[in-house]
């Protein structure tokens, strides 16, 4: 597949832009003013020079400082206006870069994660789309204002000198040549060092997120060499950079000497034979000299043009990634819950062996299901399909009745509630915690919700009570305390299907006997799927389906299980072994 050229990207860039063209009207006519004021300071030096430095000047001596004050006044205005105009709009285009960003990453498929790291996605969003608008910013006051200046410029040294300008003109061609020479290196370069960049963000989002690991593990030397690492590769490609970007630079500078070597030489030649007058000439070499600094300019927009391509195609690749589907039809009403498998199969994508191969099991409104099994024998995987995280491979997942792909996500996902054994929790307040995703929360449910999941004792030895920030992830909550939290946030949603992943594992024995009394009534009346280590928690589950390398291997009830001396029996006695063994030692 080709990659995208530059016109594609800043044809997309541009319909950004197209909202606010009166504010860009607004500061193109400020850099069309700043363009107009480097001519007309190399004017009023000619008519100094050569109608001012007479035995009487032919002008009165007050609009020598009128015109230069006024001149300068104009031209701090309209950079002003262009500089303050410019930043109103690439500001408001940046955070329409990320909020675009940021909604497509809530709607990507689970297995987005799998390639595009945490690292990635925070360099995206934060620096990343920062180098295109700095780039945006630089192309349109650099670009635009320096040509209207060099076209001013050459304009006026046309006036004044044809033959002197069109040695000037010769560094065009040839400062092109040197850009394009350095472009394409500095494209690699960049797209290289944004990857790089990416590594060194992964780096510290893992080491902050894994403080204790590294910690009781002793691995803070291991984490500094790898930052360290990452930190001096990426100082290395800015270097390559930098000596790529800096060597345009002198190059430009040594093409416009030379020509200006040769332009002061014909000047001399034209000046003896009366061709060009002394404020001519001066006025001439202002010009000139107010030339390079545009040229230079137009000279250093590469740099900013490579990392902000560069950075583009990242960002681009981000909000053009995959979504969940959108269709199926909404469920009219509260689904009854009653869940059927059929020949359900499921390989992770780029695996070819299967997760789950042949999967049926028709599933009861209102009963309980409890999954074991050994670690890899596709328990979480098949809890994961049925609020549509995946696509099947193959067969069909029925909710009453209906194919789960017919149903729109959003609606299949609103008769589920789902703990898993990995709480995650956001940095806000608990009963925020509690209500997440009802958009007007109800005081009493939330309280009530609490109550059930036997937080009321811990949320009222807090001084903040329901309103305590828990910090990031729950940090400031010990592991049972956010294992209920996230039990009470499912119990407030009230969903007809209940998934419980593990959803007692951080608890000790008495929060645990209190929350499994708590999600007996729960249960009550829910269709209920339920992952769990400790088999003593699913003794009274309707049916406990074992499963082994993805597939079915035995179903029944918790008696009917041990009678049949199969896998199940020998996954409970060796639990309970183990546990006597532990409580003898």
């Amino acid at each position: 597949m080709t990659a995208p050229s530059y016109s594609t990207y800043f044809k997309r860039l541009a319909t950004f832009h197209r909202p606010y063209k009166k504010r860009l009207a607004l500061a193109f006519l400020g850099m069309v003013v700043t363009a107009a004021t480097e001519p007309l300071v190399a004017y009023i030096f000619k008519i100094l020079l050569d109608h001012g430095f007479v035995e009487k000047p032919t002008f009165p001596l007050w609009m020598v400082p009128v015109a230069v004050v006024g001149a300068f006044v104009a031209r701090g205005a309209s950079t002003f206006l262009t500089t303050y105009m410019t930043n109103w709009v690439s500001t408001r285009v940046l955070n329409t870069l990320r909020r675009q960003m940021f909604s497509r990453l809530l709607n990507v498929p689970i297995d987005f994660h799998a390639t595009y790291t945490v690292g990635r996605v925070i360099n995206s969003i934060m620096f990343e789309v920062q180098q295109i608008i700095d780039m945006i910013s630089k192309l349109f006051t650099s670009i635009v204002r320096c040509v209207l200046t060099v076209i001013g410029l050459l304009a006026y040294m046309l006036y004044i000198s044809w033959s002197l300008t069109i040695v000037a003109l010769v560094l065009m061609p040839l400062m092109m040549v040197v850009v394009r020479t350095t472009g394409k290196r500095l494209k690699k370069l960049n797209k290289d060092a944004l990857n790089v960049n990416a590594q060194l963000t992964q780096v510290i989002e893992e080491t902050t997120r894994a403080q204790q690991v590294i910690k009781i593990f002793g691995g803070q030397d291991y984490e500094k060499k790898r930052f360290e690492a990452s930190a001096d590769h990426l100082r290395q490609f800015s270097m390559r950079l930098t000596t790529t970007f800096a060597a345009t630079v002198p190059v430009t500078q040594i093409m416009t000497a030379c020509a200006m070597s040769v332009m002061i030489m014909m000047a001399l030649i034209q000046s003896s034979h009366n061709q060009i007058t002394v404020g001519g000439f001066i006025s001439f070499f202002t010009a000139m000299i107010a030339l390079l600094a545009p040229l230079k300019q137009l000279a250093e927009v590469n740099g900013p043009l490579q990392r902000g391509m560069a950075a583009a195609e990242a960002v681009f690749t981000l909000i053009d990634s995959q979504v969940e589907r959108s269709d199926g039809k909404e469920l009219d009403q509260r689904a009854r819950g009653k869940i059927d498998l059929v020949d359900v199969s499921f390989s992770y994508p780029g695996q070819e062996a299967k997760a789950l191969d042949g999967i049926n099991l028709s599933v009861e409104p209102g009963e309980t299901i409890a999954f074991v099994g050994m670690s890899g024998g596709g328990k979480s995987t098949l809890v994961n399909l049925i609020p549509g995280f995946y696509a099947l491979s193959a067969g069909q997942i029925l909710l009453d009745g209906e194919p789960i792909e017919t149903i729109s996500l959003t609606s299949l996902r609103a008769q589920i509630a789902m703990v898993s054994q990995n709480v995650i929790l956001f940095d806000d307040t608990i009963a925020a915690n509690i209500a997440y995703g009802d958009s007007t929360p109800h005081r009493g449910r939330i309280e009530a919700a609490a109550k059930a999941a036997y937080l009321t004792d811990m949320i009222a030895s807090l001084p903040d009570g329901l309103e305590t920030q828990v910090g990031d992830n729950g940090s400031r909550l010990s592991g049972g305390q956010r294992q209920r939290l996230a039990m009470a946030r499912a119990i407030y949603k009230d969903a007809p299907i209940l998934i419980l992943d593990e959803a007692t594992s951080a608890l000790d024995s008495e929060s645990e006997r209190a929350v499994q009394a708590a999600l007996d009534k729960l249960m009550e009346g829910r269709t209920t799927f339920v992952i769990a280590h400790r088999l003593s928690t699913i003794e009274r589950a309707s049916r406990i389906v074992v499963l082994s390398s993805g597939r079915i291997v035995e179903v029944g009830t918790h008696d009917e299980l041990l009678e049949k001396q199969g896998a199940y029996a020998n996954l409970y006695r060796l639990q309970f072994s183990n546990e006597a063994a532990n409580v003898e030692t």
